[in-house]
């Protein structure tokens, strides 16, 4: 079977520093940080009181009130994201083969807050007083359901749940569903909404979240000084379409999806390998996957969540995989910006990738005072970049030791 072109033809998202795509491209172009203390709830008394929230987000801007409250949060914005994505592509569904559209949302938590709220419910008021609604509302499905209701896509319809890689691992599986012949085009992405008081307590337990209460030493990615991530929200929604699909109504085009690899690490909960072995494969096989070389790539859009093992266990799989080329190319992680969005942050990342070859700009890793030497390579500190690159790469890597990394390409008619 022949392999077809993907292209990148909507966007859509909503994040700790823009409540659109673009808004938030150019946040992260003017080096904005998202970072500000908690006011979802009172956090008196936690160890954690910094959060990356997404800021007066109205769901009555997207959906009537009956429809805002039979949804998550987590739902909302990706319901918000997927009009903006449509919307952006000029695509009308109306004119579309909806069987031959389908749609892919990661989400790592759901509902969580439903969850939360629910569970002292019935405590209080016993359990069969729990809301109808609980179960559709809270299941992490449901954000892909909602959107494939709301734009009658009726191909496939699947949500990754991959921890931190389920965003990228919702576009690199709708990349290659369509790329193999099985669709014309997907709405794919991710979304989360779990700044909660037991997610951030799960994560303050098991020592993942900075303690730190200056926003601008909280998300250091590959800091000498890092010391954990910081819990962000929001999503992000590609349209991927079939290039011939994308030229015969006349879209435009951000860029080209050329390659994806995933693989797992298979050794421990939460830590990933130490030699970074399997996030290292995991680009190579993208690079495979592209027909590309280490030296084609100018540019990492890196995990890079700001914890110890992760930002040094990276660097030494781009090492692996790109030998000397390392050096040469460009890495930086735009989680210091828009903190960790978990089953959303590969998502709003490819969107910032896409967007990097688009306009020809790296975005900066924001907030870097303290080299670490275990953490060498460019990573864009402090001031972002105009420079015409033609490859770019992704990286995502997730608990239960899942890795997932995207390759894409300028856009070459």
């Amino acid at each position: 079977m022949d392999r077809r072109r993907v292209v990148i033809t909507g966007l859509g998202a909503v994040t700790p520093v823009g409540l659109t795509a673009s808004e938030s491209w150019q946040a992260v172009k003017d080096g904005v940080c998202g970072i500000a203390p908690i006011t979802q709830f009172d956090p008196t008394g936690m160890k954690v009181h910094l959060a990356a929230e997404v800021k007066g987000f109205d769901p009555a801007n997207y959906m009537t009130k009956p429809e805002a409250k039979h949804m998550g949060r987590f739902t909302q914005f990706a319901v918000a994201c997927a009009k903006e994505a449509l919307a952006d592509a000029a695509f009308d569904p109306a004119q579309a083969d909806l069987d031959r559209c389908g749609v892919i949302i990661a989400s790592g938590i759901g509902g969580l807050s439903i969850t939360e709220s629910e569970h002292d419910r019935g405590k209080e008021k016993g359990w069969d007083r729990v809301s109808p609604f609980y179960i559709p509302m809270g299941i992490c499905n449901m954000a892909a359901g909602q959107v494939a209701i709301l734009s009658g896509f009726k191909g496939m319809c699947s949500c990754p749940v991959t921890a931190c890689a389920g965003g990228t691992n919702a576009v690199g599986d709708a990349f290659h569903y369509i790329r193999d012949g099985y669709a014309d085009a997907m709405l794919c992405g991710g979304t989360e909404a779990s700044v909660t008081p037991l997610a951030i307590g799960g994560f303050t337990s098991m020592k993942a979240l900075t303690q730190a209460e200056d926003p601008a030493r909280a998300s250091i990615p590959f800091d000498a000084e890092r010391s954990g991530f910081v819990l962000g929200e929001g999503a992000g929604m590609l349209l991927l379409e079939e290039l011939d699909h994308a030229l015969a109504r006349g879209a435009r085009i951000y860029a080209e999806v050329v390659g994806y690899g995933a693989t797992c690490d298979a050794y421990h909960m939460t830590a990933p390998r130490p030699d970074g072995s399997g996030g290292a494969k995991a680009m190579a096989l993208a690079l495979a996957d592209g027909g590309a070389v280490p030296e084609d790539v100018d540019y990492i859009n890196a995990h890079g969540t700001s914890t110890r093992l992760n930002d040094a266990g990276e660097t030494a799989a781009v090492k692996t995989v790109f030998g000397s080329h390392a050096y040469k190319l460009a890495m930086s992680s735009t989680k210091s910006m828009t903190g960790h969005m978990l089953g959303a942050a590969g998502a709003v990342e490819a969107i910032f990738t896409a967007l990097s070859l688009h306009d020809g700009f790296l975005p900066a890793t924001i907030h870097y005072q303290t080299p670490d030497p275990e953490c060498d390579l460019d990573v864009v500190p402090n001031e972002g970049r105009s420079v015409e690159i033609r490859y770019a790469m992704s990286n995502s890597l997730g608990f239960g030791g899942h890795n997932g990394s995207l390759l894409m390409k300028k856009w070459e008619a």
